[in-house]
């Protein structure tokens, strides 16, 4: 019986990271999103883990999938002297390493910056630490939530009280991911220079949060700024289920109220028919507005909100409802479970003219390509 062979799609010709490898040391969400990111596009990745145990975020099987698809990965033990020195022959045929130990922990196993530069001029290390690599914070322990008090998140409010949670999503590690993939995807275009690239998590999210927290630097009251309407928010039906609508532009205001009026009495006025007015009075808006979407179910706002090509859209309360969507089912933006991927993925969030295939590789077990990638060392020596 002739071996039963997988062909598997090949990364795209096009891309400008196509044929670059890059070396990621890192583990748990963000420096594996990083490199997601750049794998989804053509980057070939190579998970270091250390030996018997792996990334950590193996215990969380779905995600660890999400995050680690596209990469090969071998386990090297980079105290021990024997792999240490098979780590630097990898180093030698890399673009990139991307490390998230704390700032000197790589010089204390000697694999600092200077040591790699050594091995491999061009190489680029991209370090991902909570506050950088310098500063009082350096060597201070963090994770996302520390670092979104410290961005200024809670400072802008959301909501009409200005009461400001915190979100469920870990968009504190999720910035400095994004961050530390374009600044990677830049330098490696750079011609091969070598250089060290720090990334700041807590600096990544604070430039996001800056954007709207500093313009309240003279506020004493930040629900005055404007940042929240009335007509902006979420609404619940009759039946229970939730909506947002965001007439932020007049027009769809006074298409809003003028064309519901007939159902709605209370709609029926000029008053908040200009959008300094509606947010001078967000408390008496964002009021009637949840008295209006109250008297009616779902299916009654659905179709009307669509005969008026409202700006509105469900809020989806489960995954099943994600799945479902029609326009993400339209646009494929989901896998379909397979043996490799119990849980649907997103794929690679832009679609390009060229073609992506995303889901090239599934993630790989803990050192599944030891033989495959240390073997190029035994071949070259």
């Amino acid at each position: 019986m002739q071996p039963v062979t997988t062909t598997r799609p090949a990364a795209p010709a096009w891309s400008a990271l196509t044929g670059k490898r890059i070396l990621d040391l890192s583990r748990l969400l963000p420096g594996p999103y990083a490199t997601c990111l750049l794998g989804d596009l053509g980057a070939d990745v190579v998970k270091v883990e250390t030996p018997g145990t792996g990334d950590p975020l193996r215990i969380a099987p779905e995600l660890f999938d999400a995050l680690n698809r596209n990469k090969r990965s071998v386990a090297l033990d980079l105290r021990d002297p024997e792999d240490r020195s098979a780590f630097l022959d990898l180093v030698r045929t890399a673009d990139a390493v991307v490390e998230s130990f704390r700032p000197g922990v790589l010089d204390t196993m000697g694999l600092g910056y200077a040591t790699l530069h050594e091995a491999n001029p061009r190489l680029v290390l991209c370090s991902l630490s909570g506050y950088g690599q310098t500063g009082p914070y350096a060597q201070k322990p963090g994770h996302e939530l520390n670092f979104l008090g410290l961005s200024g998140f809670f400072t802008v409010p959301g909501r009409l009280d200005g009461h400001i949670t915190r979100p469920g999503v870990r968009v504190g590690d999720m910035a400095g991911a994004m961050h530390a993939a374009l600044a990677l995807a830049t330098a490696l275009g750079a011609g091969g220079e070598g250089q060290h690239i720090d990334v700041s998590l807590s600096e990544s999210i604070t430039a996001w949060c800056s954007l709207f927290a500093l313009p309240l630097r003279d506020i004493p009251d930040p629900l005055q700024a404007g940042l929240v309407q009335g007509d902006n928010d979420i609404f619940t039906t009759a039946d229970g289920r939730r909506l947002s609508l965001a007439t932020f532009e007049d027009k769809f205001w006074l298409r809003f109220r003028t064309e519901l009026s007939d159902a709605f009495p209370e709609l029926h006025t000029s008053a908040y028919d200009q959008r300094a007015a509606r947010t001078a009075a967000r408390q008496s808006v964002g009021d009637l507005l949840h008295g209006v979407f109250q008297a009616r179910d779902y299916a009654w706002w659905e179709k009307r909100l669509n005969d008026l090509n409202a700006p509105w859209a469900p809020v989806l309360a489960t995954p099943g409802e994600l799945l479902a969507d029609p326009h993400t089912t339209a646009r494929q933006l989901f896998s379909a479970p397979s043996d490799h991927t119990a849980c649907p993925q997103a794929r690679f969030p832009v679609t390009f003219g060229a073609g992506l295939d995303t889901f090239r590789r599934p993630a790989p077990a803990l050192g599944q390509h030891n033989q495959e990638l240390l073997g190029e060392r035994a071949h070259s020596g």
